[in-house]
C-alpha cells in the first residue's frame, strides 16, 4: 500500500516541503531514497525502535521510502516521525486518517517514541502556511516558536502514541494559541544593562550614542579595565528596539541555527554576539556541508562585539569584509549556495600595544615602537577603513569612580538615538531597505551628505594630514551626517565634521611612533 506524508527540508533560512512516500510491497528488506544523508538513514532504526516499543511492528516484507524531490540532500534527524507516520499507515495499523496530507509532520523519535526538538520550527511553519496546509505537528518544544505564525493550526506533541492518536481524532486536541503582538510587547520589558551604571566616560558614551543613531561601525582602543567591554554590552540599550518584522526575521535565524531556548517564541531584543576570539574562519561567516548561518548573521539586526579584535585570526577578520559592505553574505558549497541576511553593527575593542598601556596617562608602556606598529597591524586597513568610528578609552579617575554625580540612563540616550533614525528614515524613504545613515551608497552620500566651505576646507586639510582613503572620507562624511541628525541640523556644519574626524584615530601618524 502507498501512503505519502509530508515533512520540511530546512536550506538557508528558508524551508522546503518533502513529500516522504512509503510503499510496502511483497519481498523483503527496508529501502530508504531520495539522496538522505547518514543522519537519515540511521533513522530507520530509531523509527523501527520506537514503532515496536509503543505496541506496533515493522513490516518484514519489502519497504520502500522515498523522499521527494530526490535531487535535494535530506539530512538531519527531524525526518523519524513523518517516516514513522507513514509506515504505520501504509501497513493498516493505523486507519481512517483522510486528513494525513494537510499536515506537515517534523520530529525526532527517541528509542522509546519520545519526540524530540528540532531545528528550523519557524521557517518550516512560515512554508507550512505558504502552501496552504492546515497545520504542522511538531515537538511540543518548538510548538510556541511555530504558534507565532498565524492562520496555521500548531500542534505540540511528546511522544509518538500522542501523534497516532491524534491522526485518528484530531478534535480531541486544540491548537497551540499564541498571540504574537502580546507576546512580543511583553518580552520587551525585559531588563536590560543601563549606561547609568557607567561611571565617567562620557566621550565614549557619545561615540556609542553616534554609532547607534547612524548604525556605524566602532571600535574602542585602550588599556585594561577602562571599561571598553562593559560600555559595549550595553549598546543594545540604545538602540532602536526591534520591530516585528525585525523580530520574525532574527528569530528565523536563530531557530534555523538551534540557538532558541526550548518553548521559545519571537526573539525581542537585539542580538548581542560576543565570540571568543578563537573562531574560526567558518564560525564566524558561517558554512559547513549544507550551510549554516555563522556569528555575523546571528548578530543580524544586532550587535556583533569582536573583543581583543588583533588576537583574532587575521583570515577570520578579512571575511567580514564583504558582509560589512553589502550586509548579506552568500556562503558556496559543492553542494549548495546559500545566503544569509548580516546586517550587524561591528563593535570591537583592542588594546592599543601588547601591554595595553601605550599612551596611558600614567603607566608607562614597556614596548617599543616596532612592536607596537606590529601589533596595530594584525588588524589590516582594508577592515579598519569599514569601521567608521575609532574612539580611544581613558582610564576612569578616582574621583570619577567614587563621585556621586548623576548618569544618564539609556532610555534617555535611546529617545535621542530614536528620533535620529526617524529624521533618517523620513530622508531615505525612497531608498528600499536602507533606513539609516551607515548603509547610504556613493549617490545618498553625495546627494545628503554636502558640507559648506568651510568643512569642505576642514576635510581637505585632514584627508591630506591623515593621508586618509576615499572610503575613509565618505566614512567621515555619513558619521558628520548622523551628527547633524542628533543636532537636529538640516546642514552639516564643521563643527559636525570637527566632531566626525577626531573618531580616525587609527589613521593618526602618531600612533606608534
Amino acid at each position: 500500500m502507498l501512503v505519502k506524508t509530508y515533512g520540511s527540508a530546512v536550506y538557508g533560512i528558508e524551508a522546503i516541503t518533502i513529500n516522504i512516500e512509503v510503499n510496502i510491497t511483497s519481498g523483503t528488506h527496508t529501502f530508504l531514497v531520495g539522496l538522505p544523508d547518514n543522519a537519515v538513514k540511521e533513522s530507520m532504526l530509531r523509527v523501527e525502535s520506537a514503532i515496536k516499543s509503543n505496541g506496533f511492528y515493522m513490516p518484514r516484507t519489502k519497504v520502500i521510502i522515498n523522499l521527494a524531490p530526490a535531487d535535494i540532500r535530506k539530512s538531519g534527524s527531524a525526518f523519524d516521525l513523518p517516516i514513522a507516520v507513514g509506515i504505520l499507515a501504509a501497513s493498516d495499523q493505523i486507519v481512517n486518517i483522510p486528513a494525513l496530507d494537510k499536515y506537515i509532520i517534523m520530529g525526532e523519535l527517541g528509542l522509546d517514541g519520545t519526540i524530540q526538538p528540532i531545528k528550523g520550527a519557524l521557517p518550516i511553519a512560515i512554508t507550512s502556511r505558504r502552501e496552504r496546509f492546515r497545520g504542522l505537528i511538531l515537538p511540543s518544544r518548538n510548538a510556541r516558536e511555530a504558534s507565532i505564525v498565524n492562520n496555521l493550526e500548531v500542534y505540540g506533541l511528546n511522544h509518538l502514541n500522542e501523534v497516532v492518536s491524534f491522526l485518528e481524532t484530531p478534535e480531541s486536541l486544540k491548537p497551540v494559541q499564541c498571540n504574537t503582538r502580546e507576546v512580543f510587547i511583553e518580552s520587551t520589558k525585559e531588563p536590560e544593562p543601563d549606561f547609568a551604571d557607567v561611571r565617567g566616560q562620557e566621550h565614549i558614551k557619545r561615540a556609542l550614542e553616534i554609532a547607534a543613531a547612524g548604525g556605524h561601525n566602532a571600535i574602542l582602543i585602550g588599556p585594561p579595565g577602562s571599561g571598553k567591554t562593559m560600555m559595549a554590552r550595553r549598546l543594545p540599550s540604545i538602540l532602536p528596539p526591534l520591530t516585528l518584522n525585525e523580530a520574525l526575521e532574527t528569530t528565523r535565524i536563530h531557530s534555523v541555527a538551534g540557538k532558541l531556548p526550548d518553548n521559545a517564541t519571537l526573539i525581542s531584543k537585539r542580538p548581542f554576539r560576543s565570540p571568543h576570539h578563537t573562531i574560526s574562519d567558518m564560525a564566524l561567516a558561517g558554512g559547513g556541508g549544507i550551510p549554516q548561518p555563522g556569528e555575523i548573521s546571528l548578530a543580524h539586526n544586532g550587535v556583533l562585539f569582536l573583543d581583543e579584535l588583533p588576537e583574532f585570526r587575521r583570515s577570520a577578520l578579512e571575511v567580514m569584509r564583504q558582509p560589512l559592505e553589502e550586509r548579506r553574505i552568500t556562503i558556496s558549497r559543492a553542494k549548495a549556495a546559500m545566503e544569509f541576511p548580516a546586517s550587524f553593527m561591528l563593535i570591537a575593542s583592542m588594546n592599543p600595544c601588547p601591554c595595553g598601556f601605550y599612551n596611558h596617562p600614567e603607566k608607562d608602556c614597556n614596548c617599543l615602537p616596532p612592536l607596537v606598529q606590529k601589533y596595530l597591524n594584525k588588524v589590516s586597513g582594508p577592515l579598519l577603513d569599514r569601521i567608521d568610528l575609532h574612539v580611544e578609552v581613558t582610564p576612569v579617575t578616582f574621583s570619577e569612580l567614587t563621585g556621586g554625580q548623576s548618569r544618564e540612563a539609556s532610555a534617555a540616550i535611546r529617545k535621542r538615538v530614536i528620533d535620529s533614525r526617524e529624521i533618517q528614515g523620513n530622508r531615505l524613504i525612497n531608498f528600499g531597505a536602507t533606513y539609516c545613515n551607515a548603509q547610504m551608497d556613493n549617490k545618498m552620500v553625495k546627494d545628503f551628505c554636502i558640507p559648506d566651505t568651510a568643512g569642505l576646507n576642514l576635510l581637505r586639510n585632514a584627508m591630506q594630514r591623515l593621508s586618509l582613503s576615499a572610503r575613509a572620507y565618505e566614512r567621515i562624511l555619513k558619521v558628520s551626517r548622523t551628527i547633524a541628525d542628533l543636532a537636529g541640523s538640516v546642514k552639516i556644519l564643521p563643527e559636525h565634521i570637527a566632531e566626525a574626524i577626531q573618531f580616525r584615530s587609527l589613521d593618526r601618524q602618531a600612533w606608534a611612533g
